[in-house]
């Protein structure tokens, strides 16, 4: 898949000083710009993963996804042309501050910004996390993975499959539609979620150790109102997170032990248990949406549902030989 991975992100905001300290001492990101009208922060080799800048508009600024090759860019220019979409190449002023070679720039139909990039540059000083942690999963598997709301969820889909070669990891139909999409092993990059609204719902970041994900939930609740979703573990990719309210009003998931999948042999299928084994309380929800999902969460315990052994997970320790 020439899209191989969610390669940064970017958010609009004045907020930067609540931002520096939720980057930097809830996630454990390492801050790499501090001014007057931006922030960057790396997760890992890559110069930059999250940017946060104080331009007007809505709380997504973009989505920077990286592709194979230079010509994957004129393929995708082509395409989008082809179905009347406005697609430009960066300026290399603009190319230069998100440390890439090439990039073009276009809208989806909702007008998400998205940015598709060439040949990143990477940092030769060593990633030194905000607060004590081990790590983010990323490498081939990218930064994480971004969930935007929909007011036309089928219409979003067709873009991003027909257009763009997202392929279905999963879908299910309630409480509202929920699309995951994979371009990669990981479980999925991408979501959509038919909520009628428009902008972004999540991301997510994967830590290398549970307790990096714990300590950031006891972090996490001794703020008040900064708790999105309790802890919890999902019933499709496996993860085990909590979501945490950003300044902008979106949220972050923070996880551990997120599903790797086999591209070639993955068959795209309809889910109906729920999003989450256990947990994942949203006490922003209204009563109806909250308790339709935590019935959903009752029953799946009550029919004994759960997240595979770790003999049939060996990735969660990077175990994969564990099986043979």
């Amino acid at each position: 898949m020439p899209i191989n991975s969610l390669g940064y992100v970017g958010v609009r905001s004045r907020d930067l000083e609540e931002w520096q300290d939720f980057a930097e001492n809830l996630l454990g990101m390492q801050s790499v710009e501090s001014g007057n009208y931006a922030l960057a922060f790396r997760m890992d080799d890559y110069k930059q993963r999250l940017m946060i800048e104080t331009e007007p508009g809505d709380a997504l600024g973009f989505l920077g996804w990286e592709v194979d090759s230079k010509e994957d860019l004129e393929i995708y220019a082509r395409k989008l042309d082809s179905q009347n979409i406005p697609v430009a190449f960066a300026p290399k002023e603009l190319a230069d501050k998100r440390f890439v070679d090439q990039m073009i720039l276009f809208q989806d139909p909702e007008g998400n910004r998205i940015e598709l990039f060439w040949d990143p540059m990477l940092d030769k000083e060593k990633f030194k996390p905000g607060r004590p942690i081990s790590g983010f999963k990323t490498g081939p598997y990218g930064m994480g993975h971004a969930v935007l709301h929909a007011k036309d969820v089928n219409l979003l889909v067709k873009f991003y499959c027909d257009i763009l070669d997202f392929k279905v990891s999963d879908y299910g139909l309630s409480p509202y539609p929920m699309h995951f999409f994979h371009v990669n092993g990981r479980h999925h990059s991408f979501a959509i979620l038919g909520t009628k609204l428009s902008g972004f719902h999540h991301f997510m970041v994967e830590f290398n150790n549970l307790d990096d994900v714990g300590q950031g939930y006891d972090l996490a609740c001794l703020e008040e109102d900064r708790i999105a979703y309790t802890l919890g573990r999902h019933t499709n990719d496996y993860m085990t997170s909590f979501y945490a309210k950003t300044p902008s009003g979106f949220f972050i998931e923070s996880g551990w032990g997120g599903r790797i999948i086999d591209t070639d042999l993955w068959e795209p299928h309809e889910t109906n248990v729920g999003p989450s084994f256990w947990g994942h309380d949203r006490p922003y929800l209204d009563e109806d949406t909250r308790k339709s999902l935590k019935d959903m969460r009752l029953k799946a315990a009550s029919d004994g549902l759960q997240a595979p052994l770790l003999v049939d997970c060996p990735w969660l320790y990077g175990l994969q030989d564990l099986k043979k």
